[in-house]
């Protein structure tokens, strides 16, 4: 049996076999070793990061002592789950989505990372429920994620994309008005200002 260690874009954790395109954690372990079972807690601590699969040679068992390995099937599942690029071993990315942030956000200054982590704590969860921001479907960026009536959409160009852990299956036309959207609003100001996400092979071809 595959470990839960799948993030959904609502951020929530599935098992599922298949193979995602990203690793990531939530700022070190919340599981249960012995048990490996589905754990209560949701993170660690505030920083929740997305990274890649292989990193330096560097091996771990899965889900052992060390912390709580994650899975995405791609950066726009992580980023609509809360999740930002490592600065370890994604430090392009990492600094590509602050610099996209700041301009996004009109800030004046570029914080550090714990500051962005603070900040995005704030937007992607309400207590232990998933924090989701009525906005209209007209203004989001390509590669924002929305809820709609228990599925999960990726927007991009005039598609939206059903999701599911193995990747999109097929595509609809894109909504109007206003709908629901799980990503960030500090994502999503970077996602407008030209950040690029990793997306499965699935949503291709691209627009």
């Amino acid at each position: 049996m595959p470990l839960p260690n799948r993030v959904a874009p609502d951020g929530g954790l599935l098992a599922a076999p298949a193979r995602g395109l990203l690793l990531g954690n939530r700022g070190g372990r919340f599981h249960d070793p012995q048990t490996r079972a589905l754990p209560r807690r949701i993170q660690a601590s505030r920083q929740w990061i997305c990274c890649v699969l292989s990193f330096k040679n560097r091996r771990r068992p899965v889900w052992s002592r060390g912390y709580t390995e994650l899975f995405f099937c791609d950066e726009v599942t992580a980023l609509a789950a809360g999740h930002r690029p490592c600065m370890e071993c994604r430090r392009a990315d990492a600094l590509a989505y602050r610099a996209a942030l700041v301009e996004g956000l009109g800030w004046s200054e570029t914080p550090l990372f714990p500051a962005i982590d603070r900040l995005l704590d704030g937007e992607r969860r309400d207590g232990r429920a998933k924090r989701l921001h009525r906005l209209p479907a007209e203004a989001l960026p390509d590669g924002a994620m929305i809820a709609d009536e228990g599925r999960f959409l990726a927007l991009r160009a005039d598609a939206a994309l059903p999701w599911s852990p193995a990747g999109y299956v097929g595509r609809q036309t894109r909504p109007t008005g206003m709908v629901s959207v799980l990503t960030p609003p500090a994502s999503l100001a970077a996602l407008a200002r030209g950040y690029r996400p990793l997306w499965h092979p699935s949503a291709h071809p691209a627009p």
